[in-house]
């Protein structure tokens, strides 16, 4: 599996966690149980459990670079995009900055709506301008 399909995966398991708030073992064993997943496996764990330890910190830098909407306001999809990038660049050094940037632009446009990937890229930019 690639590092973008693991993103992906994080991706989609913080989007889960964003609705409930609680980790679900049971989907992430599905996806590291996935065939596809083996090279991968711990950029998936990391992302996943970084996220949720340090999603109020994650969450109040989010919301402090998001002058035009409130937090609540935000969409769930765009909210777990920027946290998978936010954490990738506050605790993943060994991924350039560019890269999260990138990847979370190119998740915006599958996932998200037409104006997502410049909101994101705005956020993103400013939090690394910061």
């Amino acid at each position: 599996m690639s590092r973008k399909n693991a993103r992906d995966c994080a991706f989609k398991l913080i989007f889960e966690y964003t609705f409930s708030k609680e980790k679900n073992n049971d989907t992430l064993e599905e996806y590291l149980a996935a065939d596809e997943n083996k090279d991968e496996v711990g950029y998936i764990q990391e992302v996943y459990n970084g996220v949720i330890e340090k999603y109020d910190e994650l969450v109040e830098k989010i919301a402090s670079f998001s002058s035009s909407f409130k937090l609540d306001r935000i969409y769930k999809i765009d909210l777990a995009i920027l946290l998978v990038a936010t954490y990738e660049i506050l605790y993943m050094k060994s991924i350039p900055t560019f890269v999260s940037i990138n990847e979370a632009l190119n998740l915006a446009k599958t996932y998200s709506t037409e104006k997502s990937a410049s909101y994101i890229n705005g956020i993103l930019a400013n939090f690394v301008g910061e």
